[in-house]
This record gives C-alpha cells, structure tokens and sequence, in this order.
C-alpha cells in the first residue's frame, strides 16, 4: 500500500531525509519514530504528495506521488500535527467544505459527513464553532476530515501531542477500529504510543532509517526506552 524507495530531501545544502526506504502491506499499523528534528514529517509530507522529494520515489497504492499526485491522494487521508481548521466554521461545514473540494457526491459527501460525525464522537458539537472545541475535540474534527473521503491509506503525524490521558486513549480506540480496513502509518516520539498502537516500528535518526521491525524486537529487556536511546545518539 505505502512505498519508499530512496526517499531523500535536501533543504539547501541540509539533507533532511537520506535513502529512506521501506514497503508497508496493505492492513498493517506502522509507528514512524523517532527524537524531533529526525526527519519524521518530512518523510510524511514526501508520502502524501506535499513536498516533493529531491531523490527517490513513493508510491501509494500504486501510484507515484510525485508523477501521478491527484490519484494517489484520492486515496490518502492525512491529518498532520495541529492540521489547518478553519475556527470560524463549524465541524459540519468543514466537512462539507472539504468534500465537496474532494468532489464527492451530494448523496454521498452527506452519508459520509453522518458517518464521520458518529465516528468520532462529535454529535454534539457538530454545529459548534471549531474555535470554541478543546483540543482533543479539534483533534477529532481533523481525524474526521482525514478519513472523510473513505482513503484506503491514512498518515498521521504526532496524533497525540497536546492530549490528555483520556483523550489518548479514546484516539487509541478509534486507532484499533480503523485498522480493520486501512493501512495506518502514524509518527510520534512518543514511546507509549508504540506498544500501545502499531505493530512494525520504522524508527528514523537524523534523516536515516535505522531500525524496521516489530516492537518486541526492538524491545531490549522490556523496554522500548534504552534501544531507542542506543539507536539515537548524536553521531
């Protein structure tokens, strides 16, 4: 569903993003970790069409981000960290917004728009100003703007920052009933979430993948916390 073959970034003469490459099958939960500043959204906004590599190529679902962007989108939901909403509309209006520029159907972008609102939790916000929603509700509007469009592949960067306990934990919920039919590639450096959430790490150190396996082989003595410490030091 998500391929990377030599993805590299250049920003100037600072490589952002060096050689990554990396297969993710169709179903699978994929946590992209890794310290700040180790190229994590880079790699995401290359995947999604956002940014254009300077080497290498992606595909989603079998089309080329770079060369065929419009299609690959099509499928591709994404929710990037505090993700543009507009705060004078509300959740509903967004929704609209955004599907109708996606072109969906009226019939169809108003059973999708029912769909989303229950899916994530906001009935009785839904005509609410965005700007008034706690940040746990905005994350909710932003997650139900990403799968509006139904995409086969959702990429979601640092989903948790900013949320409290509760609110991590109704996201890991929604986690576990999207992945029964999406392939989910999420970053964070957060290393709860990764026991919590995925089952294949792609752990990303100053612009390199250094590690792609499961967390239990990653774990060392129990912990995620002492391999992610030995994998990230200063070189």
């Amino acid at each position: 569903m998500i391929e990377a073959n030599e993805l590299t970034r250049y920003y100037g003469r600072f490589v952002a993003v060096r050689g990554v490459s990396f297969q993710i099958p169709h179903g699978q939960v994929v946590a992209l970790l890794g310290p700040n500043g180790a190229g994590k959204t880079t790699i995401m906004r290359m995947l999604t069409g956002y940014l254009a590599p300077s080497g290498g190529t992606a595909t989603v679902t079998g089309f080329d981000v770079r060369a065929d962007r419009l299609a690959a989108t099509r499928h591709i939901g994404y929710l990037p960290e505090n993700g543009p909403l507009y705060p004078d509309m509300t959740p509903v209006a967004l929704l609209r917004f955004f599907g109708e520029a996606r072109g969906l159907s009226r019939n169809r972008l108003a059973a999708r728009i029912d769909e989303v609102v229950e899916q994530c939790g906001l009935q009785q916000v839904a005509e609410k100003p965005i700007a008034k929603l706690s940040k746990g509700l905005r994350q909710r509007v932003g997650l139900a703007q990403a799968i509006l469009h139904d995409p086969a592949v959702l990429i979601m960067d640092e989903p948790t920052a900013g949320l409290d306990p509760n609110q991590i934990r109704r996201f890991r919920a929604q986690v576990q009933q999207l992945r029964t039919n999406k392939t989910l590639l999420l970053s964070t450096h957060i290393l709860p979430e990764v026991d919590a959430i995925a089952e294949r790490v792609l752990l990303v150190h100053e612009g390199q993948l250094v590690f792609d396996g499961t967390p239990d082989e990653m774990r060392e003595e129990g912990s995620l916390e002492q391999p992610f410490y030995r994998l990230t030091q200063p070189t």
